[in-house]
């Protein structure tokens, strides 16, 4: 009987271990999932609060998103998010998989 208690703190940390394992794949399955099922948010038509339902925009970048729009015209590329100020490689990577550029008028 002695042998078996060692084995049971064992035996339970790794049930632990595995539900952990299976949730975090579950929750990445879900999340690489989600852009692929949601409509894709127009650069060069969306307002400002359409901008902001996208993960990563906030109210104030939403604001700068449009005023950048409206100076300087449509967006030819998602890559031109880079010349707005306060998003760089890593936020414009985060915001690709949600916009879209539409040809310009």
């Amino acid at each position: 009987m002695t042998l078996r208690r060692p084995l049971a703190p064992a035996l339970v940390f790794s049930l632990a271990l595995a539900a952990v394992a299976i949730t975090a794949t579950t929750s990445a399955v879900t999340v690489a999932a989600a852009p692929a099922e949601a409509k894709l948010v127009d650069l060069n038509a969306a307002g400002s609060d359409e901008l902001e339902a996208v993960p990563g925009i906030g109210k104030s970048l939403a604001t700068r998103i449009v005023t950048f729009r409206e100076k300087n015209g449509a967006f030819k590329s998602v890559d031109d998010l880079l010349k707005v100020q306060g998003i760089g490689e890593k936020s414009l990577e985060k915001l690709r998989p949600f916009v879209t550029v539409s040809k310009a008028k």
